[in-house]
């Protein structure tokens, strides 16, 4: 299993995303999302997964609909990732072989994620719950659920998080936006990998911020 580091590439074009892909890769990201609400979602998803798949996990992030669900899959996406708790999204998502990361920021939306298939859940937005809230969470949901935290989520802050039983994290605006050099975000890349490492070693020990 890869890192449970999730590069989110909202913004992205098809003529960048390669490029982008092979540094994200060779910094250690295992696992990257294009945002359906980024330009030609889908071409870029295929371009990952042609050049990438054997190295990282490639998904589709931002799937509202069933029928999003289908077309990354038809681009050979491994994963699917959605804002929300929508058990359509998510039937559609394990009928077709793919790992489902639904969105969800109470534990009613936890419970009826878990309940429909997901293999893990998005806390989302994660600033609104916080490193306690996700701990509270995290008591009362069935040990083994998957937690990864999403949006104001920084690398100075996962050891707090990983403490309070956190996995993983999506990392969207901090790592890569389309009007950042190609040599900043690799270095963003390396430097949240590096805190990632380092926190889930040593979760009390305090990471600054790259």
């Amino acid at each position: 299993m890869p890192r449970r580091l999730v590069a989110i590439l909202r913004g992205i074009q098809p003529k960048q995303v390669a490029q982008v892909g092979e540094r994200l890769v060779n910094q250690g990201i295992g696992i990257i999302e294009v945002p359906l609400n980024s330009p030609e979602p889908f071409t870029s998803i295929s371009v990952l997964a042609r050049q990438f798949g054997n190295d990282a996990v490639i998904g589709a992030g931002t799937v509202l609909t069933p029928g999003d669900v289908r077309r990354a899959a038809e681009c050979d996406s491994r994963i699917i990732v959605s804002p929300n708790t929508d058990k359509r999204v998510i039937r559609e998502t394990k009928r077709l072989g793919m790992d489902s990361w639904p969105g969800a920021i109470t534990p009613t939306e936890c419970f009826s994620a878990l309940r429909a298939g997901a293999d893990g859940v998005k806390l989302f937005p994660a600033r609104l719950v916080g490193p306690q809230g996700a701990a509270d969470m995290r008591a009362v949901l069935p040990a083994g659920t998957r937690l990864i935290a999403v949006g104001g989520v920084g690398p100075e802050q996962f050891p707090d998080w990983i403490s309070r039983g956190i996995d993983g994290f999506g990392i969207g605006s901090s790592l890569y936006s389309p009007d950042i050099p190609i040599d900043m975000i690799e270095e963003r890349a390396r430097r949240i990998v590096e805190a990632y490492d380092l926190a889930m070693m040593h979760p009390s020990i305090e990471v600054t911020e790259p």
